[in-house]
C-alpha cells in the first residue's frame, strides 16, 4: 500500500525549531496536494497547511508565521517548518497527500504513519 513516509520529528525545548520531512512516490507526488496533520492526543487531526504542486498554500491562522509548507517536485518531498515551537504544539504530525487545496481531512487520500513532536517549555 502506497503511503508517504515522514521523518523529522523529536523532543525540542520551546523556542526551538523542527523541520519535518515527507516523501512520496513521484507520480503521486506530482497529482497530490501534500498537506500536514497535527493530532494531539484523543482529538482529531486538523490541518495546520497544505501545499499545491505549483506552490499556492493554505496555513492556519494559528501557526501562519511560525509554520511554513514547501515541497520539492524534483525529489517528491514536502517539508513543514516548525519555528518558535511551544508546548502546545506537541503532537503526532501526519503527513499527507490529497485531491484539493483545502485544510479538510476529507479530500485526503493517502497518509503517512506520523511523526511525534514533543516541545518542553
Amino acid at each position: 500500500q502506497l503511503q508517504p513516509n515522514e521523518s523529522g520529528g523529536g523532543s525540542a525545548h520551546a523556542g526551538l525549531s523542527l523541520k519535518l520531512v515527507c516523501v512520496l512516490p513521484g507520480y503521486i507526488h506530482c497529482n497530490t496536494y501534500r498537506a500536514w496533520f497535527p493530532q494531539l492526543s484523543g482529538k482529531s487531526r486538523e490541518s495546520v497547511a497544505v501545499i499545491g504542486y505549483g506552490g499556492d498554500t493554505i496555513v492556519a491562522p494559528f501557526v501562519e508565521g511560525p509554520f511554513t509548507i514547501s515541497r520539492d517536485n524534483a525529489k517528491g518531498i514536502s517539508y513543514l517548518q516548525m519555528n518558535n515551537l511551544q508546548p502546545e504544539d506537541t503532537a503526532m504530525y501526519y503527513c499527507a497527500a490529497g485531491r484539493a487545496l483545502s485544510l479538510n481531512p476529507d479530500w485526503i487520500t493517502y497518509w503517512g504513519q506520523g511523526t511525534q513532536v514533543t516541545v518542553s517549555s
